[in-house]
This record gives C-alpha cells, structure tokens and sequence, in this order.
C-alpha cells in the first residue's frame, strides 16, 4: 500500500486511537455486565434465602408451608419481575414449586449445589438461576432454585454494546479526518523545506531553509539542511578560489616562460645566452611549482580540520628544526637569533599544522629582516596555554595592511620590494592550519621597525 506521508501518519495515528477505544469501551461493556449480574444476583440470593424460611422438611421430603396463601399473594401483588422458585430433594428430584412457574420446572445442576449462579432457558427464555441447599442437623434434605428473568439485563447489554460499537465507527470514521488535517497542517513545514530545497541550484546555493518557530525535530531537520547547504557551499566556493587563484598566479610565470622562449627561438643565440634564459625558465618553473603545491596545501587545509589525530613533538624542538632549515638565509644576512624557552617542562603541540604554522611565520620573519638585524623568539605559559612569540627588527606593515594579511595573495607593500620573493600564500596557510588546531595568531607591527607575531597554542 503506497500511501503518502500524510495519510501515512493519520492512518497510524487513528490505528493507535483505534486500540486504546476498543480497549476502553471492551472495559465499559464488560464492567456495566458486570454490575448488572451482580445486582441481579444479589436480588436471586435475596429471595432463595427469604423463602427458605417458608419450607418445611418432613422427612426425606420438603414442602412449602403455606402454598395457598403464597397463591394468593401472587394474585395480590404485581410482579415487575417475577421470582420463580423450586424444591428439590437432595438427588435433585422435584418436589414443590411456586405458582407462577405452572406447567414449567427449573432444571437442576449438580455442579452449583452450594450457591452459584449460572444462565438457563426456561419456555424458551433466558433466566439466572441460583441453586442452594436445605440442610437439617448439618444434612442436606434438599435444594431450593431460584430464578429470575433475564431478558431485560441481556437486552440492556445488547443496546449497550450496539450502542458502543456505532459510536466506536463513527468516532474512528471522524478521527481518521480529523488526524488527516492534524497530519496535513504537521507537514507544512516539510513542505516548505521541499519546495526550498527544489529552487536551490548550483548557481542559487546562498538560500536557506526557514526555520519553525518550535525548536523541535522539524528545527533540527531544517537547521541541519542548513549546514549541509553551507558546506556544499563552501566547498564551492573552495573550487572556485581554487581555479581562481591557480589561474591568477600561474598566468604571469606562463606568459613570462612564452615569451622568453619564443624570443629565444627567433634566431641563433650564444651558448651563454641560452643558458641564461633556461636557468631563467627554470627558475619560473620552481616558482610555479611552489605555487601549486602551496594552493593544494591550501585546498587540503580548507577540507581537513580535524587534528584530533594529530602526533603531538615538542614546541622547541619544531622550532629548532626550521632554524635549521633556514640557516643558510640566516647565515647570508648575518641575522642573530635569540631563542628563549621559560617553560621547564616540554611542551607538546601537534606536529604537522604547528610546522606549517611556525614555518611560514619564522620563514617570513628571516625573510623580511633586514640584514644584520636579531630575530627573536620565546615560548612561555599561561594558565593552559602555549605562547609563542617570533619578533623581527624587518620592513615592518602598514597598518591598513594587517586586516587583510591572511588573504591569500596578499602582499603588504609589494611594489617597494620586488626583490623579496613570495606569492602571499604562506600566512593564508598559517592561519588555517591554526584554525585546524584551535589556535590563534596575533599580529602587531611598526611599518619600517618590524614585526611581530604570537602564536598561542
């Protein structure tokens, strides 16, 4: 049965309905049933024990006291409903019974000698029935059996029970209508995420699904939507900066490598000149090639944030690996380095994304120096957190640079030192490897004084 999740949810709502009313009218049918034997049984005990006191045993036999005045009552007295009573002896052989019973006899049943009530046919009519014994000096001399008409009880359970069972359809008939606009106006908000989510394209990512006003299962299913959308926008907009920046950088390098070989080309050059302009090709090469790799490093960062896995290696010992590293340039500009650890105890960070961190920070402060200048750095503690701090006496920042200094391809003040080389990547790489471990870098600078950079872990 394919139904729709509307009708779906009513059908299952009126199912559930359904069991808990028949459960509940079965009881209120089976309690008034109940109630009504009981009272007609008291009636039937009532009236066996009262004319009890009016027989007689004589003998092996039992008889009724007083039959003609008991006749005579019974011409006196209106009887509503009548009472029927019989004698037995004690082998259930009949020996007297009251008038109105006339032609008719009570059947006797051995299995209800002491008391119990039970329904039988009497001239074709139901009736309840109570049988008890006449005892003497602790024998039984034999039974009395009452009897009234139960037509009147079995015809009230009867209109009750029509009664229970017309209102049991009709009230699921209604309820199957009525959980049916419930169920349409509960799905309102499903449909309002599906039309959303129909209009979104490619091209249309930035619309969002409405949240409902209630912060329930529907707020949790729209608000993750949301997420989801924001990521595959992301994500997008992460290919598109991708295609955009690779096309950007890697224009110049292949316009300068085509020219320099198409002049190359046109027409017989010394052996010099020609190495020349290979090493020259080569060199742009390298360039490109870093770029891309660095453009990558990018991409990989923007898609992996987790560094939950991350190998943890001492704060000191990363930094004295990219000194290392960078000692030729260090060498070259006869920088000084003053290197200063105040924590005692070793001080563990995450491997990858603090190189990456560290690298590109200490590699642009031993960059950007000038030349015989110190480059400082120091590692201290506060409360839980790991400070690092790397400062320059270099070309310093403009102030109006550094809110955009983690922009990729951004470069403070290019145009003054085209001899430093650099395609403003690596504090674009800094930061989100930062990011990737919780951790913060703050900036400050002198423009011509230098800078400095704090890392806090």
């Amino acid at each position: 049965m394919n139904l729709s999740f509307r009708n779906r949810i009513a059908l299952h709502y009126m199912i559930a309905t359904a069991i808990i009313m028949a459960v509940a009218f079965t009881a209120v049918y089976f309690v008034v049933q109940g109630v009504v034997y009981q009272n007609l049984d008291n009636d039937l005990s009532f009236e066996a024990e009262k004319h009890t006191e009016e027989i007689k045993v004589v003998g092996d036999s039992v008889k009724i006291k007083n039959k003609k005045e008991w006749e005579e009552r019974e011409h006196r007295e209106v009887q509503v409903n009548p009472v029927f009573i019989q004698i037995l002896d004690k082998n259930g052989m009949y020996m007297d019974k009251s008038p109105n019973l006339k032609e008719d006899e009570l059947a006797f049943h051995p299995k209800s000698n002491y008391g119990g009530h039970y329904n039988d046919i009497l001239n074709e009519r139901p009736i309840r029935q109570v049988q008890l014994p006449i005892e003497e000096n602790g024998k039984i001399k034999g039974f009395i059996v009452a009897a009234m008409s139960l037509e009147a009880s079995q015809m009230v359970l009867y209109n009750l029970r029509n009664i229970l069972l017309l209102v049991y359809l009709l009230l699921l008939a209604s309820l199957y209508f009525i959980s049916k606009f419930i169920a349409g106006r509960s799905i309102i908000p499903v449909k309002s995420v599906t039309e959303t989510t129909n209009r979104i394209t490619r091209n249309n990512l930035n619309e969002r699904v409405a949240l409902p006003q209630n912060k329930d299962e529907l707020f949790d299913l729209s608000s993750s939507i949301n997420d989801l959308l924001q990521r595959i926008e992301n994500a997008l907009e992460r290919e598109r900066q991708f295609t955009s920046d690779a096309s950007h950088e890697l224009r110049t390098p292949l316009a300068t490598l085509k020219g320099t070989l198409e002049v190359l080309i046109r027409k017989p050059r010394e052996r010099a000149e020609y190495e020349d302009k290979i090493k020259f090709s080569l060199t742009e090469i390298d360039r490109m090639t870093a770029t891309i790799e660095q453009l990558l490093l990018l991409a990989r960062l923007d898609t992996s944030t987790n560094a939950a896995d991350e190998s943890l290696m001492p704060l000191a010992t990363i930094i004295d690996e990219i000194l290392s590293r960078h000692k030729n340039k260090i060498s070259e500009k006869k920088l000084s380095i003053s290197f200063k650890n105040d924590i005692n105890n070793e001080t563990l960070v995450p491997q990858y994304f603090s190189n990456l961190i560290l690298e590109n920070i200490i590699g642009n402060a031993v960059k950007y120096a000038k030349n015989a200048t110190k480059v400082y750095i120091s590692i201290t503690q506060s409360d839980s957190k790991i400070i690092c701090k790397i400062q320059d006496e270099g070309i310093g920042i403009k102030k109006e640079d550094l809110s955009n200094l983690f922009n990729n391809f951004f470069r403070s003040d290019a145009l003054n030192h085209k001899n430093i080389s650099g395609n403003g990547l690596g504090l674009s790489i800094a930061k989100k490897a930062a990011d990737a471990i919780n951790a913060k870098i703050d900036v400050e600078s002198e423009f011509g004084l230098g800078t400095t950079f704090t890392i806090i872990f």
